[in-house]
């Protein structure tokens, strides 16, 4: 394939080529794969005055919003399309690569639950914030990528509102804190909310939202208890059976 690149970049005649690779099944194990198959490859060379794309995409990627990277086939220059796509597609004269940011995850709580739970998503793709104004929870504690945050979750709602690519998960049973992250959450476009506690708590928790001007419409789309109904005791089974239902919900498999 590298040879094959360095070809075309000295071609005066295209600008793309396709590369098929097969490896049978009995020949896989030599070559460091599980199992065999067939990859396609396709070469794209770019030009400087295609830059502005490119970065055009990157900033896609920093302000958070949907893109796709067009590549032509026929010697075209590539193009960005603010009209997204949420998967590669291929066409026979262009292929197009989605641009999306990475999904992002803001854990309410650096609770020992929370400890567990940011590294498994922060391996999962998800940008990964812990947001707790309590300096006696966040001082000596790891979170393994994630980022913490010590403002309340309403001000910090206010400054970087959760959006459609955005899960939130409240663990403090604390309303102070809580309560200040679901207001903001519910009136966005989070496609997760999912809160921490038993039945009890949970029906607290609607009473007082709902005492609070939040419609019961609204109310429906908190998952509490938090977590799907795996059995989980253990601060890190309680991570798992979280993580499981934000991806349920991502992937559009919560019955």
């Amino acid at each position: 394939m590298i040879a094959e690149a360095q070809a075309l970049l000295t071609s005066s005649a295209a600008r793309s080529k396709k590369l098929s690779f097969a490896v049978a099944d009995g020949d896989a194990f030599s070559v460091g794969l599980a199992c065999g198959g067939k990859i396609e490859i396709s070469l794209f060379v770019l030009s400087t005055a295609e830059y502005a794309v490119i970065a055009a995409c990157c900033a896609a990627l920093n302000n958070r919003y949907a893109g796709a990277l067009l590549l032509s086939y026929r010697g075209e220059n590539a193009q960005f399309s603010h009209d997204g796509c949420t998967e590669l597609t291929q066409a026979p004269d262009q292929l197009a690569l989605p641009i999306t940011p990475p999904y992002r995850m803001k854990i309410i709580g650096a609770v020992h639950i929370a400890q567990y739970l940011a590294p498994m998503a922060t391996q999962c793709g998800y940008d990964v914030s812990v947001i707790d104004p309590r300096g006696s929870f966040t001082e000596g504690r790891t979170f393994d990528g994630a980022q913490v945050i010590p403002d309340w979750p309403d001000e910090h709602f206010t400054k970087t509102p959760p959006d459609e690519t955005t899960a939130v998960v409240t663990l403090t049973h604390d309303p102070k804190l809580d309560d200040a992250a679901l207001k903001p959450a519910l009136e966005s476009e989070a496609f997760y909310i999912g809160c921490l506690g038993s039945k009890k708590t949970h029906a607290a928790r609607l009473g007082r939202l709902a005492n609070a001007g939040i419609q019961a419409s609204d109310l429906t789309r908190i998952h509490g208890p938090v977590g799907l109904n795996i059995g989980a005791k253990t601060p890190a089974e309680i991570a798992v059976s979280i993580l499981a239902e934000v991806t349920a919900a991502r992937r559009g498999a919560l019955s």
